[in-house]
């Protein structure tokens, strides 16, 4: 009879019946009465009263009986720790059993009864079991080292476990080898500090023996542990490599992908000249290859991983294209894939049976796929000039078919083809202009505005296609309204006699009807341009546009490097870093490809530079400490973190640089501009009531900085510096700095669009700090960034998020989310926006708590060549909040007492010595005293940043 009976039973007074049988003498009963509990315990029945009784049961020879024992006890261990203790004494007692197995079921049992008052008792039974003399209970020992560290890492490193484990590297068998490993690495994620797996050409000769021995999951701890190291030169990368190969023909895909892992990798220090780097080239192919004829869950996560390679090195698959053919029966998420794969090996040596390809695609019944079959045509004419004339052609084919969403696809790439190779393929227009009632999609639409305002002197009838689209101007999505606006200006520009009433129309539609401040301001920006100076109008507007690149989704390149050393892991999968996506502080380690040797750079171009390379002097991007920042993809979700409301200004100051002299002299006489004395200036009415600017002055009061909307004078601003390049974030670049007035703080935030795409849907969220800095508000970006612009947001901050010590103390980590991806980076914030309004102590209050802060917290600092004066000091700290509380002079020198608060409540007291040097310069000495030292440093920079600046 099966074990199916034990879950069947339904009685009343099961737990005493069951306890009865549990201390029965006879063993048979006994085995059966633990299997009921453990069929108990597992359809999740509470048999926790049964403890002393189980445990009982342990001192048996039954190898079954025990397991099931011991199964019991890791799953209520944590519920009843004292009882637990019953059973430390068979553990010890176990660990010296003669039967191996016994042994390295009480050390595997050990580790996972996560309690810690058992922990420091099964020292030394776990310490015999490492040097065991049977290798299956040296395996079990070095992973229980692992499950142990993980509850008390610091017992582990008392009691030595590290350095055995190291021993256990050199071991004679293979798995244990390989198990030494895997604990070693686990260790080491937690503590990316500690220096763990020190290898060095010796282990890694033990390693690579051991690989050929052990099982398969052995092979894959060894082979990431060996992508993990660097070597020294080119001559031992290619030995390990040639080590490594035979890997690549396992039946396992996890190992083959691991393999290539570390073949990758080492790669970057062969020069390209060597004989060997072509041979692994060849060698790489087909076991990637044969992983595409592995079931489709398999077949997806080597195409995500061929992805990155391909990026990489185009070259291992350029002879492979067939093998990306979609097959009729592979599910959509592997032909999507494949597709993208296509694109990035098409050539000139096989794009005649790529478009072939395509164009096949493009008829088949599965919306999506048809859609990015038509964008990838578009990508390779652009990708492939040769073939160019080709893919138009197969376009229009597409066209004529007159399949609605194949025809707005074809439209939207013929728009790229146009910008890649201008007055070339122009003749198509009249094609696309038959199908303009057919397009309702945002992006054709847009597109097609874009090539009748380009073309507009190729096209006779421009001014009525345009102006069909101006009938319906409300009911179109942003992107299409900015497109037709820019159009019509063109159009305007190139045709100024026949379009006059049209670009009126469409600016009035734009600056009176719309509360879009995007395109309001684009419209303002235009009637101004038009009004004033002409030509500077066709200069800005019918500017010659750069060429667009061929590859515009390629990976950023030290984002690559890094996910080339994760291939075979979840990143790869993502195409994100794990940072991106793993919670709490492990496995978050920047991880990058070595850097070339000086053998190869002769054949390197100069982009490729090393990815380790430093750039700039910003803090680490990868945070390692805490949680991360919490589930990035939803950051948009949640309310902002609530907290005393912040005065925000209602006018971004960025227009006045835009516009000038502001818009006044829009309201009054404008000089005759293209339109002659008919051109009217937009009316005041143009300008939405609720930006509160009197009307009776025009707009000019709108931009006076007296109102109250530009700095006001308070604590020192630091200029803007770039937060996140571009390149590190597809396009994006963020600049900004930390400000604060009247008791309000605020990031001054400057996004720059300089990708190819529109970027809208922003947020932003902030990791755990030390002062619990969280947005006060979400960040509003009111209309979507389009490529080349560049707004400027206040975001509004509070102290009330959560608080956790960072390392340096106002280190920030920051994640911004659009529609692109979530990017992520560190800044460092002045510690003075910090320092609150009511910081001024009373004098007798100073001198006690002066007393009182014991004199090992007191930290001297020296401000040198400082430019003021006492009084001058006095009144520039003041207005950082920074106040002075006491003042005398001792024996010609002036001594400032000197307190500030923190917005966490922390009180800082300073003495300021100021020594009279020179005439125009002083050194000052400042002692600070603290009830947390760890400020005092960034107190003192606060101040040497205030005073010298």
């Amino acid at each position: 009879m099966t074990d199916s009976k034990y879950f069947t039973t339904t009685k009343k007074g099961e737990i005493f019946e069951l306890k009865a049988e549990l201390n029965s003498d006879k063993k048979e009963k006994k085995k059966e009465a633990v299997k009921k509990v453990i069929a108990s315990m597992t359809v999740g029945k509470d048999v926790s009263a049964l403890f002393p009784d189980v445990v009982n049961c342990m001192q048996t020879d039954n190898l079954e009986l025990k397991k099931l024992v011991y199964l019991y006890l890791m799953n209520y261990a944590k519920s009843q720790p004292d009882m637990a203790i019953m059973a430390v004494n068979t553990f010890v007692k176990d660990c010296e059993d003669p039967n191996p197995l016994i042994r390295a079921l009480a050390v595997r049992t050990m580790g996972c009864i996560r309690v810690d008052k058992i922990t420091e008792y099964l020292c030394e039974p776990l310490r015999k079991c490492l040097k065991d003399e049977d290798p299956y209970v040296r395996k079990t020992a070095a992973v229980c080292v692992a499950k142990l560290h993980d509850i008390n890492a610091q017992l582990v490193e008392d009691q030595g476990f590290l350095d055995t484990l190291k021993d256990l590297i050199s071991d004679s068998n293979p798995m244990v080898v390989a198990n030494a490993v895997a604990a070693l690495s686990e260790i080491a994620e937690s503590h990316p500090s500690s220096n763990l797996l020190d290898l060095n050409p010796q282990s890694i000769n033990k390693l690579l023996t051991a690989l050929n021995e052990c099982t398969e999951w052995g092979q894959i701890f060894i082979l990431d542990c060996l992508a993990n190291y660097t070597p020294k030169d080119d001559r031992e990368a290619q030995s390990i490599c040639e080590r490594v190969t035979p890997r690549l023909s396992h039946a396992n895909s996890a190992v083959v992908l691991s393999a290539v892992k570390v073949l990758m990798k080492f790669m970057e220090m062969l020069s390209k000249d060597l004989d060997y780097y072509g041979t692994l080239l060849k060698k790489l192919a087909p076991p990637l290859v044969t992983l595409l004829s592995a079931e489709p869950e398999l077949q997806y996560v080597a195409l995500r991983n061929i992805n990155l390679i391909v990026q990489k090195r185009p070259e291992i698959l350029k002879h492979e294209m067939k093998v990306f053919f979609v097959k009729y029966n592979d599910p959509i998420y592997v032909k999507l894939e494949k597709l993208d794969i296509m694109i990035r090996l098409a050539s000139q040596a096989n794009i005649a049976q790529v478009l072939a390809e395509l164009k096949e695609y493009a008829t088949e019944v599965d919306v999506d796929f048809v859609r990015k079959a038509v964008r990838a045509i578009g990508r390779c004419a652009i990708k492939v000039e040769q073939s160019a004339e080709r893919c138009v052609s197969t376009l229009l084919d597409l066209i004529q078919t007159k399949v609605n969403y194949v025809v707005q696809e074809a439209i939207v790439v013929i728009k790229d083809i146009f910008r890649k190779y201008p007055n070339k393929y122009e003749s198509v227009i009249a094609t696309l202009c038959e199908n303009l009632d057919s397009l309702d999609e945002p992006e054709a639409r847009a597109a097609m505005i874009w090539i009748v305002g380009e073309y507009a002197e190729r096209i006779d009838n421009a001014d009525e296609l345009l102006e069909s689209f101006l009938e319906g101007f409300h009911d179109e999505s942003t992107q299409v309204q900015l497109q037709l606006l820019t159009a019509i200006v063109k159009l305007f520009l190139k045709k100024p006699t026949e379009t006059q009433e049209l670009v009126q129309q469409v600016l009035s539609l734009a600056t009176q009807d719309s509360d879009n401040p995007d395109l309001r301001d684009r419209g303002y920006i235009y009637w101004r341009l038009l009004s004033t100076d002409p030509v500077a109008a066709k200069e800005v507007v019918l500017a010659e546009k750069p060429l667009i690149s061929e590859e515009t989704d390629l990976i950023e390149p030290t984002l690559l490097d890094e996910l080339i050393c994760y291939i075979g892991t979840l990143a790869s999968v993502y195409h994100k870093p794990p940072s991106a996506f793993v919670e709490g502080g492990r496995g978050v380690v920047h991880k990058s490809l070595p850097p070339r040797t000086a053998s190869s750079e002769s054949t390197e171009s100069p982009e490729t530079a090393p990815a380790g390379a430093p750039s700039g002097e910003q803090p680490d991007v990868i945070p390692t400490q805490g949680d991360l920042l919490g589930d990035l993809l939803n950051l948009d979700l949640g309310p902002p973190v609530s907290g005393p409301p912040l005065a925000t200004t209602s006018v971004q100051m960025g227009a006045v640089d835009l516009l000038g002299g502001g818009l006044d002299s829009l309201m009054g006489d404008e000089p005759e501009g293209i339109g002659g004395p008919n051109f009217v200036a937009p009316p005041a009415a143009a300008v939405p009531a609720n930006l509160g600017a009197s009307m009776g002055s025009g707009l000019s009061d709108l931009f006076d900085l007296t109102s109250g909307v530009g700095t006001l004078s308070g604590s020192y601003v630091a200029p803007k510096a770039v937060w996140l390049p571009a390149m590190k974030a597809k396009g994006l670049e963020i600049s900004g700095t930390f400000t604060r007035q009247v008791g309000s703080i605020s990031m001054d935030l400057q996004l720059t669009n300089k990708a190819l795409q529109v970027m809208t849907d922003f947020a932003i969220q902030f990791n755990r700090n030390s002062f619990g800095l969280a947005p006060a508000a979400p960040l509003q970006v009111h209309a979507p960034l389009s490529p080349n612009q560049t707004v400027e947001i206040s975001l509004p901050l509070n102290t009330v998020g959560s608080v956790m010590k960072m390392e340096p103390l106002n280190n920030l980590q920051v994640a911004v989310k659009n529609n692109i991806d979530v990017f992520y980076f560190s800044t460092l914030y002045p510690l003075h926006v910090l320092f609150v309004e009511d910081g001024k102590m009373d004098r007798q209050m100073f001198l006690a708590t002066w007393k009182d802060i014991p004199n090992e917290n007191e930290a001297q600092f020296q401000i040198r060549d400082c430019p003021l004066n006492a009084e001058a000091v006095s009144s520039r700290l003041q207005s950082s909040n920074i106040f002075t509380v006491a003042k005398r002079n001792v024996e010609g020198q002036d001594m400032l007492y000197q307190s500030l608060k923190l917005t966490n409540g922390i009180w800082v007291l300073a003495e300021l010595r100021i020594q009279p040097g020179n005439p125009s310069f002083t050194d000052l000495e400042l002692s600070l005293k603290c009830r947390a030292p760890e400020v005092s440093q960034h107190v003192y920079q606060a101040y040497e940043t205030i005073l010298k600046n």
